[in-house]
């Protein structure tokens, strides 16, 4: 983890640029390798050229200005080799006939800007999740299980709802340059996520941990801002669910994702959070909010615990328990 030296944000070690004023990372590589393609060029050294450029881009952000630009300058450098006899380029991945009518619509839903605030900041994440097949298809059948229980309607909302919060932890994990796979629902279960490798650095993994929960918490919000506008009770009632189901994920315990959290909060913030936790409890007698403090008590007695914790994994885990916790104690919940 770096900080921009432009503005101090924290950056991802797999971001290029600044997230917040957008600096880019590599800028002195890039000017370097600017000046390496430009002389090669000028010199009639086009592969020489063409590797250059080739290094430069994925040091660019794929979305900005700067990546098409190089993007072009490759391409014309390769027609130029090719045009001379030479060695032709590796050929360019068919990726839009591999994604077929789905892609063509996220393309041209994209090129035309439609819900343009929503795709730009976190729905092109969603959308492109919803075009895996395993995906979509375990999708269905953990809504055929649910519909059985609670209706269609409860159905539908449950299952986005789990899908909001496992494309959390993709999301995070992209942006610490781990792959990732688009969530794989286990009706009755819920659903996991499958990546190369999963950060063993204790604030990257709270990172990731904390990342699902905080947009099952967006999502739970969003349900109740619809509720507020329509009075429906249903929506009252999915985000109640919501609120339970990502208030458990936060037990700091084996593999959920408060275990993952707590891994980067020293004893003594582990003792704030428990105390954060038992005055919830007092003021919404939710039941899980006691076991959740129950068991933070009992992490802040281990002794493995780091000397020095992360002051921004506390705020972000008491966010969560407030908001989720004050979800939960809604007024007109009516549940599934």
């Amino acid at each position: 983890m770096t900080r921009c030296p432009k503005c101090g944000t924290e950056i991802a070690p797999a971001l290029v640029a600044c997230p917040a004023c957008h600096q880019l990372v590599h800028a002195d590589e890039l000017n370097r390798l600017a000046d390496q393609a430009e002389r090669s060029a000028a010199s009639g050294d086009l592969p020489g050229a063409l590797n250059a450029w080739r290094e430069a881009r994925p040091l660019l952000p794929p979305d900005s200005r700067q990546f098409a630009a190089v993007s072009a300058k490759i391409s014309e450098l390769q027609d130029r080799i090719g045009s001379t006899g030479s060695t032709p380029p590796p050929p360019k991945p068919n990726w839009a006939n591999k994604a077929g009518v789905p892609g063509a619509i996220l393309l041209f839903l994209w090129k035309f800007k439609v819900v343009l605030a929503f795709v730009l900041t976190k729905g092109k994440i969603l959308l492109l999740g919803l075009t895996k097949g395993s995906t979509f298809l375990s999708m269905l059948l953990s809504m055929g299980l649910y519909w059985q229980l609670w209706g269609w309607k409860f159905a539908v909302g449950f299952v986005i709802s789990i899908y909001v919060h496992e494309m959390g932890h993709v999301a995070m994990l992209r942006k610490f340059g781990i792959p990732a796979t688009a969530p794989m629902f286990i009706p009755g279960v819920g659903a996991v996520i499958r990546a190369r490798f999963y950060p063993h650095e204790p604030i990257a993994e709270a990172r990731v941990g904390l990342a699902g929960p905080i947009w099952g918490a967006g999502a739970a919000i969003a349900c109740y801002l619809i509720h507020l506008g329509s009075t429906d009770p249903f929506w009252v009632g999915l985000a109640h669910a919501g609120a339970l189901i990502n208030l458990f994920n936060l037990i700091p315990i084996w593999q959920l994702d408060g275990g993952h959290a707590f891994k980067a909060l020293s004893r003594h913030q582990r003792w704030i959070i428990a105390a954060v936790l038992g005055g919830l409890y007092f003021l919404t007698a939710e039941g899980i909010l006691l076991g959740l403090a129950a068991v933070t008590v009992w992490r802040a007695l281990e002794r493995d615990a780091p000397q020095q914790g992360d002051a921004r994994t506390m705020w972000e885990y008491a966010w969560l328990v407030a908001v989720l916790g004050a979800l939960t104690r809604l007024p007109g919940a009516t549940g599934p």
